[in-house]
């Protein structure tokens, strides 16, 4: 989801309580905050010698240990005004991806990609997933798309 994308639904959606799904059925807790939004320039040379950059915008979300127990959602109207003093402060790349940064002591800090959203009676929740790896230069490495990783091990000729 662009950065734009992102920031319309919240606009549509500003009455609901913002919640994140990590993971399936496993949630960010209620005593989450965001604590830091990223404008990243990614500068790459993947194993086939390809150059390749983009832009993402990473917000960070993060568990306050002095809030556990709290049952309060930060609401979508709050995380729009964060999100909007930010971008007067730092513009945000608006065509780029939105991803979050999130980690707890069950599941490993990543940035997760928002994979889709749903709508429940006062919730809007962003529903997140991993961004598995690749290889960007299957072509140049001859990697069959239908092969597994094993084709890009260390000694084959590729990657």
């Amino acid at each position: 989801m662009k950065t734009s994308e992102f920031l319309s639904l919240l606009k549509q959606h500003t009455d609901k309580a913002l919640l994140f799904e990590y993971s399936s059925g496993m949630y960010v807790g209620a005593n989450y905050h965001i604590t830091e939004v990223k404008n990243i320039t990614v500068d790459a040379v993947d194993c086939g010698a390809n150059t390749d950059s983009w832009k993402e915008t990473v917000v960070q979300l993060w568990e306050s240990p002095t809030e556990i127990g709290k049952t309060a959602y930060l609401t979508v109207y709050k995380a729009l005004s964060i999100l909007t003093k930010v971008d007067k402060m730092k513009s945000m790349e608006k065509d780029a991806e939105v991803k979050f940064e999130y980690g707890n002591a069950l599941f490993h800090t990543a940035h997760l990609f928002v994979n889709d959203y749903e709508i429940k009676e006062k919730q809007l929740i962003i529903n997140l997933a991993v961004t598995k790896t690749d290889c960007k230069a299957k072509d140049t490495c001859g990697v069959d798309v239908a092969e597994t990783a094993e084709a890009c091990a260390p000694g084959s000729g590729c990657c």
